[in-house]
C-alpha cells in the first residue's frame, strides 16, 4: 500500500465524495454518511490491493454509484420483522427459559399426585380455561365436590413442592 498517497488523495476527494454521496443517497434510501464510509473503505481496499486509481475522481463516482446500487438491492431484499424483538412481552430468553423450567417442574409434580388429583389439576391448569361445571362433567364428578377435592389436591401439591425445594442435594448443595 502506498501510504504516502493518503494525505493528499483523501482531502482532495472529500468534497467530491460528499456531493456524490448526498446525490445518490436520496435515490438509494440510505444515509449519505453511510455511503461515504463504504466508499472510503472501498478506496482503502483498492489502494492496498491495486494501488491508486488512474483517475481518482472517475473511480470515486463509479464507486459511489456502485455502493448506492448495492444498498438499494439489499434494502429491497430485506424483510422487516412483524414485531421488534425488543417488544417481546414474555421477557428475554432467560425469562422464557426460567418460565418453561418452572412449568415443567409443576406439571411433573402434578403427574405424581395421588388419586384423581392429576386429572383435576390438569383440567384446572388447562389453557382452555374450563369452568367448574365443565371440569366436573369431564371428570364425571359432582360440581359441589370439585372445590373440596381441588383444595386437597392443592395442599398435597404444595407439600410436595415445598419438600422438593427445601431438600438439599448431597454434600450440602441446594438445587
Amino acid at each position: 500500500m502506498t501510504y504516502e498517497l493518503i494525505p493528499t488523495l483523501i482531502p482532495s476527494l472529500r468534497p467530491l465524495l460528499a456531493a456524490e454521496a448526498s446525490a445518490e443517497a436520496l435515490g438509494s434510501g440510505t444515509d449519505p454518511g453511510d455511503l461515504e464510509q463504504a466508499v472510503w473503505l472501498r478506496l482503502l481496499e483498492r489502494l492496498e490491493a491495486e494501488g491508486p486509481p488512474a483517475d481518482p475522481a472517475l473511480w470515486l463516482r463509479g464507486a459511489v454509484r456502485s455502493e448506492a446500487r448495492r444498498t438499494r438491492h439489499t434494502t429491497r431484499r430485506e424483510v422487516a420483522y412483524a414485531t421488534e424483538p425488543a417488544d417481546d412481552t414474555e421477557g428475554g430468553p432467560e425469562q422464557r427459559a426460567l418460565t418453561a423450567d418452572r412449568d415443567r417442574t409443576l406439571h411433573a409434580a402434578v403427574r405424581r399426585l395421588p388419586g384423581r388429583c392429576p386429572r383435576i389439576m390438569a383440567a384446572l391448569l388447562s389453557p382452555k380455561d374450563l369452568t367448574y361445571r365443565e371440569i366436573a362433567g369431564e371428570l364425571g364428578m359432582s360440581q359441589g365436590s370439585l372445590g373440596p377435592e381441588r383444595s386437597r389436591c392443592l395442599g398435597c401439591l404444595r407439600r410436595m413442592l415445598a419438600a422438593e425445594v427445601a431438600a438439599p442435594e448431597p454434600w450440602g448443595k441446594e438445587r
